[in-house]
């Protein structure tokens, strides 16, 4: 997976106007720990969101994953992620008669 996800970085990098850039590599970089545990749980929680989607729109299959996806993002200790999984979180299954 590292290998992939190097060059999924690679070719984001290259894929940025040239004035975003090295703001892209610091991002990514091994060297802001930070930003980088705050990239990886937001990558987590985009995957919960599309297995809730999917399961939303009557797709079965993907429960199994929603389940792992759900109990890898509970165990980030961050607490910007604690705050969306309380605050933002729940909409997502809602219908959207129940958003309104």
């Amino acid at each position: 997976y590292q290998e992939i996800e190097k060059e999924a970085i690679e070719v984001f990098v290259n894929m940025s106007p040239d004035f975003m850039k090295q703001t892209v590599v610091d991002v990514f970089s091994e060297t802001d720990k930070e930003i980088l545990k705050l990239v990886k749980a937001a990558d987590k929680i985009s995957a919960l969101i599309k297995c809730v989607e999917e399961i939303n729109m009557g797709n079965r299959e993907f429960l199994a994953a929603e389940k792992s996806v759900r109990k890898a993002v509970e165990k980030i200790n961050l607490p910007e992620v604690k705050i969306f999984m309380k605050e933002f979180m729940p909409a997502f299954s809602l219908t959207l008669d129940e958003q309104a």
